[in-house]
């Protein structure tokens, strides 16, 4: 007998507390879609689609076609059946379809420890006096967005926030692919130069664009301080191409946009990579599928997770795994 599932959707859009600059734009409001599949039997599930287009996923236009594309009833089948062209959108039927199928959180609120946690700081100068807050919080990783304004500026804040952080603060730096060849270099000179002095650069992440994978993997085997792909692996497709190319440093997994996420993790375990999850400022309903089902799945990963960002936003019903739907339907209806 073929299951076949009730399916119902929600647009939502979170604003953000303050606007988040990066290589690609401004992010003022956070849109996406919830999903909710039920059974025969009356049992649900959530699911999310927060699309990025900017990363190559659906738009959010394209993830609300579909669904509304949709008869009021819908088969596994055809859920493992939606195209590859809509990452965001096959993560957000499969993961509902788990969620319906495993006990519900007994905690709905994700409080992971924040020393586990990279914690996304302001772009540029606010950052000098917005660390000390992830600091008294607990985290000990902690992430810089660069590449939003002049090079010679962000150096500069670059030796100060250096200067400034404990020890045992790990820094990644993300340039969303926004450097030229020679920018990254500098980039990477500078933190090797660090590093020498016994600063902690995690990592600088995607520096070039996608396009550019040959120059990056070189790069990565120039430099001491290590490459991270992001922008070149944001579907499963493009992770396996670039592994297949020689890539065995660090890869960010935005598994939100992904793919299919049972997919995802059957290559991960079989060409063990080095995954450093990370977020597309999705609500709880993506994260708690994440954490409860994605990261236990690969227990070898143990860099601290890019989850670092619910911070930038205000209080919400989107805050929680509900422990029933109806509530959550209703404020999303409204």
């Amino acid at each position: 007998m073929v299951d076949v599932y009730r399916v119902e959707y929600r647009v939502y859009g979170r604003p953000l507390r303050r606007s988040l600059v990066t290589h690609h734009g401004t992010w003022r409001v956070r849109r996406g879609i919830i999903v909710r599949l039920i059974d025969a039997e009356g049992r649900w599930g959530l699911g999310e689609i927060a699309p990025l287009p900017d990363f190559g996923s659906e738009t959010l236009e394209a993830a609300i076609a579909f669904c509304q594309s949709l008869p009021a009833r819908i088969s596994g089948e055809a859920i493992g059946a939606i195209p590859a062209t809509l990452p965001a959108t096959q993560f957000g039927f499969e993961s509902a379809l788990a969620m319906q199928h495993s006990p519900r959180p007994e905690v709905s609120q994700i409080d992971f420890p924040a020393g586990a946690i990279a914690y996304l700081l302001p772009t540029g100068k606010a950052a000098l006096t917005h660390w000390q807050t992830a600091w008294e919080g607990g985290s000990r990783t902690m992430k810089w967005k660069i590449g939003v304004t002049e090079m010679e500026q962000e150096l500069r804040w670059l030796a100060d926030l250096v200067e400034q952080l404990p020890a045992n603060v790990r820094l990644r730096l993300d340039a969303n692919g926004g450097l030229t060849k020679d920018q990254a270099q500098r980039w990477l000179a500078a933190c090797d130069a660090y590093s020498a002095a016994h600063a902690q650069i995690e990592f600088l992440e995607q520096p070039l664009p996608p396009a550019q994978f040959d120059l990056m993997l070189t790069l990565s085997q120039r430099y001491r301080t290590p490459v991270a792909l992001d922008e070149s692996v944001a579907n499963l497709q493009q992770l396996q191409k670039c592994y297949e190319r020689g890539w065995r440093g660090p890869v960010v997994i935005k598994a939100a946009i992904a793919g299919f996420p049972s997919q995802l993790l059957t290559f991960c375990r079989t060409h063990a990579v080095d995954v450093v999850w990370s977020s597309v400022l999705e609500t709880a309903i993506a994260q708690r599928y994440i954490f409860d089902h994605l990261m236990p799945a690969l227990p070898q990963c143990r860099r601290a997770i890019g989850f670092g960002v619910n911070h930038w936003f205000a209080p919400s019903a989107l805050d929680v795994y509900p422990a029933a739907a109806d509530e959550l339907w209703e404020r999303l209806s409204a």
